[in-house]
């Protein structure tokens, strides 16, 4: 089974969190499904180099990343990823959709109103977890 190093980008900016959906995919599984940004890390990249990276291609946007928040390992039935999540900041909340068909910035209390990525609940559900003032951003 293949397996890929993920980095996903939690960008806060105003008390809201920035989910991004999917499009159409040849795995049926992520399909459609909302996820926090992010992408494979390239040989050599450090995982917040990857992450300015992939959030800069994905939506254009610059982001400061932060600290470790979650990882997580997810088995699909195609391939497997292990996820380093981080708690990112951005000074506006502008972007532009070059991989996914949508976006929303949803409240902490309202991220599960919407479908997520199996690899992305764990994330979701802590997020949800955490205490305001337990968590530091320095936007």
């Amino acid at each position: 089974m293949k397996q890929h190093h993920v980095v996903a980008a939690i960008i806060c900016h105003k008390n809201k969190y920035l989910c991004v959906q999917r499009g159409e995919n040849k795995y049926p599984y992520v399909a459609f499904k909302y996820e926090f940004p992010g992408g494979k890390v390239e040989p050599g990249e450090s995982n917040t180099v990857a992450l300015r990276r992939e959030i800069h291609e994905e939506l254009q946007m610059d982001i400061q990343v932060g600290e470790l928040f979650a990882s997580v390992y997810y088995e699909y039935p195609d391939f497997a990823i292990t996820m380093d999540s981080y708690l990112c900041t951005t000074k506006s909340p502008q972007l532009c959709l070059n991989e996914h068909i949508a976006y929303q910035w949803l409240r902490k209390e309202d991220l599960q109103t919407v479908s997520w990525a199996p690899a992305d609940i764990p994330v979701v559900e802590k997020l949800m977890d955490v205490q305001r003032h337990d968590i530091e951003f320095t936007y």
